[in-house]
């Protein structure tokens, strides 16, 4: 501000009121100092902005790299913490990086709030004492851990509302891909045994161990490959591992949805790709992160300190990887 303000023979402060927009400066200055910053390459130094700032207004995310959902949330999380004045600020959880790391570098930065998407090592009792520093609001999952909120999508229905569409286009030998002890997997996993019972299917129910990667997908697949039959459709624990199931359904000859329906979940960007057409469980990542910078502005302007926790409906997305089966 100072080379903007030398460059022009004004005062700093006068391009310190234009640059953050504030009154008094006539338009005509306005232009003539936007056009000096423009013309020196003016970039606002965030981190010294933080430092005089009583509040840094920034909400840290962490997130994972290896689900595409995950980035989905994030992409969906920038514009509503822009609309409610906040920054976002995020740390990555690697093979090499824990959970806890991750979790000190955003509290170090300032972040007065955090956002925690996906799996979560920590142990309920250590997140808890994370929330008693910084509100902390977890995406997917809830630990009930002390002190925290939750925005989660009611995976149970979802997946009962897919072996609906199945059984409703006539098949019975359903398989689920289930996502072991990954965050929500549990719960889609008991919508696929309740949805089977439901329906009288309680004989045919087939899970086969899976995770939210292709390569697991793959690896069920091959798992059915191996059998004298196949089922006539599989529901998986994710749209990452339906991707992987179906690649290698196809590869080996079989025909999808010809000779197996395959259904995903969570309408990801994979799910909509013309040569996957994935009927899909979906979730809103919008509606979502509207709830979780929600909570968080709760928190932190309006003092609220009991715990809140969201359970968000789902739909069914029907695409080509859907049919009736073969008779």
């Amino acid at each position: 501000m100072a080379d903007v303000a030398a460059h022009l023979g004004v005062s700093r402060q006068l391009v310190s009121l234009v640059l953050a927009d504030r009154p008094g400066p006539s338009a005509a200055t306005r232009e003539r100092v936007l056009r000096a910053a423009e013309e020196l390459g003016y970039r606002a130094d965030t981190a010294a902005q933080l430092l005089r700032r009583a509040r840094s207004r920034q909400v840290g995310v962490l997130f994972t790299m290896e689900h595409p959902m995950d980035a989905d949330l994030v992409e969906a999380l920038y514009p509503e913490a822009a609309r409610l004045g906040y920054g976002v600020a995020l740390s990555a959880m690697l093979a090499n990086r824990t959970e806890r790391q991750a979790i000190d570098e955003l509290v170090g930065l300032r972040c007065e709030a955090l956002v925690l998407i996906g799996m979560s090592a920590q142990a309920p009792e250590d997140l808890a004492r994370v929330a008693e520093r910084v509100p902390v609001v977890e995406i997917g999952q809830r630990t009930n851990a002390a002190g925290t909120d939750s925005v989660r999508t009611d995976a149970v229905s979802g997946v009962r509302r897919a072996v609906d569409h199945l059984v409703a286009l006539g098949h019975r030998r359903i398989a689920h891909v289930f996502g072991g002890d990954l965050p929500s997997a549990p719960e889609r996993r008991t919508g696929y045994l309740e949805g089977m019972r439901a329906h009288g299917l309680g004989t045919y129910v087939d899970l086969v161990p899976g995770a939210y990667t292709e390569e697991a997908g793959a690896r069920a697949a091959s798992v059915l490959l191996d059998r004298s039959e196949l089922p006539t459709a599989v529901v998986c624990c994710n749209d990452q591992s339906a991707r992987g199931l179906m690649e290698t359904l196809i590869r080996a000859g079989r025909s999808v949805p010809g000779e197996v329906s395959v259904v995903g979940y969570d309408d990801s960007r994979a799910a909509r790709l013309s040569f996957l057409s994935l009927t899909s469980v979906r979730q809103d990542v919008t509606r979502i992160a509207e709830l979780t910078l929600g909570a968080v502005a709760e928190r932190l302007e309006e003092g609220r300190t009991e715990s809140t926790h969201v359970l968000l409906p789902t739909t069914l997305t029907v695409r080509e990887s859907t049919a009736p089966p073969r008779t």
